[in-house]
């Protein structure tokens, strides 16, 4: 992958980000910054790059434009640190970046949860612009599902990246837990009453289950429908404890 920086951030990751690291191997950099991790994340990081920052957490679009920032490459792929590059991925990159007229890429993510590869749901092709111009694209300022904005042309690769989601329900609610409290600060103009309290969840379980097929993927895709239901529920009334707090 000639000419493309791939960029991470990480914040305690010793137990993935090796992973993550070897699948971006032909690149012809890694750019990692790290929210001060307490554990061998660094340690392990320099192992594989010599571009090893740190940087206090300034929240997902901040910490990865950071990174971004620090690229020496014309082209930017953000890779997280549960993500990985396959080789056919990174084979079609440095093919369609021999001559191409786009300013960036959406790629498509093979979604695992609990080990299993889950293609329904809404899960999949799950498309994310992830490789982008340096000079053509910028993250959006968001709290939480931060996305990259480019200026520009954009086109789709075929290959996915890798994701290994949840490796566990426990890391699942952890993670809800924040994430729903910075959804719930970007939301809170709205109103959250007992009406969306009640609905949302349902549809969102509706949605997942039923519209998108989620009960083609078993268990695995009946547990997702129900804890996705339960972070809209504690986002919603997260919402409402702001409006209530703040009024």
């Amino acid at each position: 992958m000639r000419g493309v920086s791939v960029v991470i951030v990480t914040k305690n990751e010793q137990h993935r980000i090796a992973a993550a690291l070897e699948s971006a191997a032909t690149a012809s950099e890694i750019v990692v910054v790290d929210a001060v991790s307490d554990d061998h994340t660094v340690e392990i990081c320099k192992r594989y790059t010599d571009r090893v920052y740190t940087k206090q957490w300034q929240g997902f679009a901040a910490q990865k434009q950071a990174a971004v920032d620090l690229a020496a490459g014309p082209w930017v792929f953000i890779l997280d640190s549960d993500e990985r590059f396959t080789p056919e991925l990174a084979d079609e990159i440095s093919s369609v970046l021999r001559d191409t007229a786009l300013d960036g890429f959406y790629c498509p993510r093979k979604n695992f949860f609990l080990g299993r590869w889950i293609k329904h749901g809404g899960w999949r092709p799950d498309y994310t612009l992830r490789l982008f111009k340096k000079e053509k694209g910028r993250l959006e300022p968001r709290q939480v599902h931060e996305k990259v904005v480019v200026n520009g042309k954009t086109g789709f690769l075929k290959h996915p990246i890798e994701h290994y989601t949840y490796e566990s329900i426990s890391e699942f609610i952890a993670k809800m837990d924040n994430y729903s409290t910075l959804s719930a600060k970007e939301k809170a103009t709205g109103r959250a009453g007992a009406v969306s309290l009640a609905i949302r969840p349902i549809a969102t379980f509706i949605k997942m289950y039923l519209l998108r097929f989620g009960f083609l993927d078993g268990i695995h895709g009946f547990i997702l429908a129900v804890l996705y239901a339960y972070y809209t529920f504690v986002k919603y009334t997260k919402i409402w404890e702001m409006q209530n707090q703040s009024g």
